[in-house]
């Protein structure tokens, strides 16, 4: 077996950890930015100890909620482009429980996240240990078994050696474009402790690069051929672009052949949106250019999506009869749905490899002079929608543009997570360069806001970092501001204050339901709560300010580039009035029985738009 070296299993990992490393621009740089930790009975002794150890090589992060300091580990991952990515280590029990809402979160999205719970003696002699789960008809399920369903990878370690094959496995799946997501190594407390003979080659330096797979020859000729028959294609531009690292191929592959680009909310800055053949986003919350492009396609290249509702209407966007679908994707699980035809390999070598098929072919010039009339009307639609106002509640979207006018830009990342706000934003917002968009759609989770602007800023401490959060989700989660308060990682967080849940409430009132539970008047209380949040951000050391109209809140955005840590402007907001241009039908099924007139009228409009999903 050669040289050995006697370490605990927790003193395993760490070693290993610190010795993982990537290229970037040429740059070797260890893949793990870092641990996040939240120690209790069941990991301070054991990898408390050994990260401890290591705190030179292999930083230790210290967070205020196990749920935040996953969030900011997610967001690490996803604003470095899946190229590096953080662990996270807690005790057992709620601890490591707090954390699966995030490994929810990690796996929709495919982000590559290691987290390292404690978990219950292997040896059970104290059993049941403080704060263990008993399973009464299984002796061997604890919390974190939770995390399977969640987890790319879960592994339970029971005896010291096990971590290395653990290790080794976890390492492919976090690296690997197809499998990629989060891994979940549990850590027995009495194990993380024990002492064992590990080979010293274990913990020799591993360089991981990307791996690019080439797309099949069949597959290959037969997307060539449909794209040749097309009139109307349309490029739906995915996250897959952007973690490939592939927008230029993007942007070069629809002007070689004069096709438009439409953006998911994972995939919006995977083109910029000052090109002429850039529509914007697509769906839902999709622009009217964008829509109508969609609308009437006969084939959509999809690159790097999953196809989700949003992104296709619930599969009613696409109305044109003889509509055929070519979906590039790493996964055979994502080319293949809806009856795609699949053209499985790397975003960037798919492109390159279906422009070299297409060599003097373009659609027809037809197709790019709509796409240019129809960006000019919604573009004018944004304006109006972001345009200044004196109204003393703005809408979102005239916040946004307050936002953009003063601190957008290509060395701004803006980031949000859930509520109406990512509809809007998705809409309106400018996006330039490649990642300047940061949202977490694929599970909504409200709460990723500010600890994802934490990890978004620890993955690019040069750029400015903005958060745009509504009142629901800052009250969800919000103590990741005091960390970068205390990291001296400095966000701007732009807090709109509509008094409750505010995109539910709309979507409440559209499928006929009364206003009920989710704007603070319309529950049950006693007191209604008068939350001041600017004294509430001001208390956990951040520079808070509240504002009163558009300008106020311009100014505030400005003097705040000046700030030394993070600022939180508070704003009020209308939570009723959106963009009405463009958008699209959604489907939220609607009661077939009610004794209310206004949820008969809202099923038979349900009825009437599900008649347009293609089923299948």
């Amino acid at each position: 077996m050669g040289k050995t070296i006697r370490l605990t299993m927790a003193q395993a990992v760490a070693h290993f950890l610190k010795k993982q490393m990537t290229i970037i621009d040429g740059q070797k740089q260890p893949i793990f930015g870092g641990v996040w930790a939240i120690f209790g009975h069941g990991n301070v002794a054991g990898i408390g100890e050994a990260l401890y150890q290591v705190r030179e090589e292999l930083s230790t992060f210290r967070a205020h909620n196990e749920q935040g300091m996953a969030h900011a580990a997610i967001a690490f991952a996803k604003a470095s482009f899946r190229q590096r990515f953080m662990a996270c280590t807690t005790s057992i029990g709620p601890g490591a429980l707090n954390m699966v809402t995030a490994a929810g979160v990690a796996h929709v999205n495919r982000i590559p996240v290691l987290f390292l719970p404690g978990d219950v003696f292997a040896n059970r002699a104290p059993d049941p240990v403080l704060q263990q789960i008993e399973d009464f008809g299984d002796g061997t399920v604890s919390a974190n078994d939770a995390f399977r369903p969640v987890s790319r990878y879960f592994d339970r370690i029971t005896r010291p050696e096990q971590i290395m094959s653990a290790l080794k496995r976890a390492m492919q799946v976090l690296t690997d474009p197809l499998d990629c997501g989060p891994v979940t190594l549990s850590l027995c407390q009495d194990v993380q402790a024990e002492a064992y003979d590990y080979p010293e080659s274990f913990f020799d330096e591993h360089v991981w690069t990307q791996r690019r797979p080439q797309p099949d020859a069949d597959e290959l000729a037969n997307a060539i051929a449909l794209i040749r028959r097309s009139e109307k294609p349309v490029i739906l531009a995915g996250g897959g672009v952007l973690y490939s690292q592939a927008t230029k191929e993007l942007t070069a592959f629809a002007e070689a052949h004069g096709i438009p680009v439409v953006v998911t909310q994972a995939g919006k800055s995977a083109i910029d949106e000052r090109h002429p053949l850039a529509l914007g986003s697509v769906g839902v919350t999709g622009t009217s250019a964008a829509n109508a492009i969609a609308e009437d396609t006969d084939l959509v290249i999809a690159v790097g999506t999953r196809c989700q509702d949003f992104t296709t209407g619930s599969w009613a966007l696409f109305k044109n009869e003889k509509l055929a679908m070519v979906s590039l994707n790493i996964a055979a699980y994502d080319a293949l749905k809806h009856n795609s035809h699949p053209l499985v390999t790397d975003a960037r070598e798919g492109l390159k490899a279906l422009s070299a098929g297409l060599v003097g072919w373009r659609a027809p010039a037809a197709l790019a002079e709509r796409a240019t009339q129809e960006k000019k009307i919604w573009m004018e639609a944004a304006a109006r929608a972001m345009a200044t106002t004196n109204a003393a509640l703005p809408s979102d979207a005239q916040v946004i543009g307050a936002v953009t006018r003063t601190i957008g830009g290509e060395k701004t990342i803006v980031l949000c997570a859930a509520g109406g706000l990512p509809g809007e934003m998705h809409k309106l917002w400018p996006a330039t360069v490649p990642g300047s968009y940061h949202m977490e759609y694929g599970f909504s989770c409200m709460g990723y806001e500010i600890a994802g602007g934490l990890g978004a800023k620890m993955a690019h401490p040069e750029k400015e970092v903005v958060v745009m959060v509504g009142d629901g989700s800052y009250m969800m989660l919000n103590s990741e501001l005091a960390t970068s308060v205390m990291l001296g990682l400095k966000i701007t967080v732009v807090l709109l204050d509509n008094r409750g849940y505010g995109c539910i409430n709309r979507l409440q009132m559209a499928t006929g339901g009364a206003n009920f539970n989710n704007l603070l008047k319309d529950s049950r209380f006693e007191v209604m709560p008068e939350i001041d949040f600017r004294a509430h951000a001001a208390s956990m050391g951040a520079i808070a300010v509240k504002v009163s109209s558009i300008t106020e809140l311009e100014q505030a955005i400005e003097a705040s580039k000046k700030n030394d840590r993070s600022s939180v402007i508070v704003i009020d907001t209308d939570p009723l009035i959106t963009t009405n241009e463009g958008g699209h039908w959604w489907d939220v099924a609607v009661p077939e029985v009610s004794p209310r007139a206004e949820v008969n009228k809202a099923r038979a409009a349900y009825e009437k738009a599900r008649a347009s999903q293609r089923i299948g």
